[in-house]
């Protein structure tokens, strides 16, 4: 955290991002999407656990994801506007800077064959179930 800037507007947006990022960790329990970026959505289908994340303006070679056996991490970074000179923004609401975001995965995932891929600003990350965890077809047998 770094109080000490020649702007002293930007030390208090400093000072609020570093509170927000503090205050929205899993350890406070107070964890609020806009506190939180990147933005996901995590839901299954029926033969993968699918991860979407927000990531407007972001390249894919900007981010990187690593699977471990039970978690997900996202991590990238944003450069720094160079269009605005120092001190001269009217407002600044766009946060850079590095970005980590990580997910408990469940135990029956298949990491080895995650794939993603990042379209439109959208990061998709498709992590298929195991073998044992896709839901089996019983087939009925007529009666005689």
């Amino acid at each position: 955290m770094t109080l000490f800037s020649t702007d002293p507007f930007e030390s208090l947006l400093t000072l609020q991002r570093d509170l927000d990022r503090a205050l929205g960790s899993p350890m406070f329990g107070l964890e609020s999407s806009a506190a939180v970026f990147p933005p996901l959505n995590i839901f299954t289908d029926r033969d993968d656990l699918v991860i979407r994340a927000e990531v407007p303006g972001f390249k894919s070679e900007q981010i990187d994801i690593t699977a471990g056996p039970r978690s997900l991490v996202i991590k990238g970074e944003r450069p720094t506007d160079t269009y605005a000179k120092p001190g001269g923004y009217h407002r600044r609401e766009r946060q850079f800077g590095s970005f980590a975001r990580s997910v408990a995965l469940p135990a029956d995932l298949d990491t080895d064959k995650a794939a993603a891929e990042c379209r439109n600003g959208l990061l998709t990350i498709r992590i298929p179930k195991t073998a044992a965890a896709k839901p089996k077809q019983i087939p009925i047998r007529n009666a005689a």
